[in-house]
């Protein structure tokens, strides 16, 4: 699929109607009892925001020539674990924020008890999502190693660890090993997830292919966190769609803080290349991921 600028924002769009469309169908409707916690579960997870994981998912498996439909539930359920996630490190106990994607985060706009009931039923359904949708595959055994990876990289061993070493990182100085195992958990490893999933709806794609999706993708998950640091300090709040310079406030160690906000950009634009580096086996085909690559380091929010 040879693309350029133009083609690449109207994917983008479409893959963001699509998956919007696709959550739209899975979470309860908002009519439906217990009403509070499935206004807020629709509240978390349809709020406006870039659906970067999902459009990952579905920008791998056009690389791959994988009908969408086959996709949407790993779309839709990447997405959601990403929703519950943000209710969560939004409350008091975590990062106490108050904006989330423009507008008052969840238990702001409910109340802090539903807000962890919405996190934890957004997380159950992402698994009920890949167990059910019919349309995902017909392989037993890659439908559950979709489920097995993503329970592993959203949990100890991905993102909820990486909080948590978020979390024990306040007021303490890391160096630059300790700041990137921290975001490899905490953002990548769900960003990662997103290749794996769609990777695994295929099974036409090598090994060879599979780990140069993966290691493309390990690039950019990282890419993608160092750009939010840069943003965090460069940026403004009516962009970002969240307070800029929350971490700062935090006294949260960023790439800028231990690095420096130079240094910052070459890094993020190092994985850049490294990133294309991993596509190299593919033709244009894959023009879009290396797309993706590019957006996630120039974008501005």
């Amino acid at each position: 699929m040879k693309i350029d600028v133009q083609d690449f924002e109207s994917l983008v769009e479409n893959f963001q109607q699509r998956v919007d469309r696709a959550l739209d169908q899975w979470l309860p409707a908002a009519d439906v009892n217990p009403l509070e916690l499935h206004q807020a579960m629709r509240y978390a997870a349809l709020a406006p925001g870039k659906r970067v994981r999902p459009i990952l998912v579905y920008a791998t498996a056009s690389a791959l020539d994988i009908p969408l439909d086959r996709v949407d539930g790993a779309a839709s359920a990447v997405e959601i674990i990403h929703a519950y996630s943000l209710i969560h490190d939004d409350l008091p106990a975590m990062d106490d924020d108050d904006l989330r994607r423009g507008r008052p985060t969840c238990h702001r706009q409910f109340n802090e008890a539903t807000a962890i009931l919405a996190g934890d039923a957004l997380q159950a359904l992402a698994f009920y999502i890949l167990s059910h949708d019919p349309r995902m595959t017909e392989n037993a055994s890659a439908r559950l190693q979709m489920i097995e990876n993503l329970s592993l990289f959203s949990g100890s061993r991905g993102m909820a660890g990486g909080q948590a070493i978020d979390l024990a990182a306040v007021g303490k100085t890391l160096n630059i090993a300790e700041l990137e195992t921290m975001h490899i958990h905490k953002t990548g490893a769900l960003i990662r997830t997103c290749v794996q999933l769609a990777a695994l709806s295929t099974e036409s794609l090598d090994e060879t292919q599979f780990r140069a999706l993966d290691s493309y993708a390990k690039c950019i998950g990282l890419s993608f966190q160092i750009q939010d640091d840069i943003l965090d300090v460069t940026g403004e709040t009516a962009t970002l769609g969240k307070k800029q310079g929350s971490d700062s406030a935090l006294n949260k160690p960023t790439f800028p803080s231990v690095i420096g906000l130079e240094a910052s950009y070459e890094k993020a634009q190092e994985l850049h290349q490294h990133a294309l580096q991993a596509l190299s086996i593919f033709g244009e085909e894959a023009d879009i991921l290396r797309y993706i690559s590019a957006w996630f380091v120039q974008r501005k929010n």
